[in-house]
């Protein structure tokens, strides 16, 4: 019974991986596709740019899962409310300031899951002193990393327009891939 669920566990650790890697592969094919202008920008004064939602995300990783089993998911150390702060266009150490806080928040990510074993899923953790099993802490973090890649793609988009480059299958062009995947289903 153990190994069925271990091989469970390992196939969902595995699963959970692959989700949190599209969906940053999804944002950083979205993020390549605009300018530092358009990285800052907003649509509204109430909207946050997608610079505030990349840091906001790699500020959230960096949190969530450093020390993932064994501290509060809600570091003392994270400044969450500076997470919503961000400079403009005419500041190009800006951006990268930006994506070094994302690329850490990644791989904090990374480096838990090399760690995490099928056991661990059940572990309690607690995320601003909420205790839930890990495995919960992850479909929520997926759900949290998910709205905020979404978010950036659909900014992305907006500010590209015409000049956008599809991140799937480009519009009307559904029955050709159903075609080609028919083929060679053959």
């Amino acid at each position: 019974m153990s190994t069925n669920n271990d091989s469970l566990g390992a196939v969902v650790l595995e699963d959970t991986l692959l989700t949190f890697r599209r969906q940053r592969e999804l944002a950083e094919r979205a993020l390549a596709q605009v300018t530092d202008e358009d990285f800052f920008r907003t649509i509204d004064a109430e909207s946050n740019s997608i610079a505030i939602l990349v840091k906001h995300m790699g500020g959230n990783l960096l949190s969530r899962w450093t020390d993932f089993l064994t501290s509060d998911g809600e570091k003392p150390t994270r400044n969450r409310d500076g997470e919503f702060i961000a400079g403009d266009s005419s500041n190009n150490a800006e951006r990268a300031a930006i994506m070094s806080l994302w690329n850490d928040g990644w791989n904090a990510l990374s480096n838990t899951f090399a760690q995490l074993r099928p056991e661990d899923l059940l572990a309690t953790v607690t995320i601003r002193g909420e205790a839930m099993t890990a495995l919960a802490a992850m479909h929520r973090a997926v759900a949290h990393i998910s709205q905020h890649a979404g978010q950036v793609v659909m900014l992305a988009k907006h500010y590209r327009s015409a000049d956008w480059k599809t991140l799937s299958i480009p519009r009307g062009q559904s029955g050709n891939w159903q075609a080609g995947a028919s083929s060679t289903a053959r």
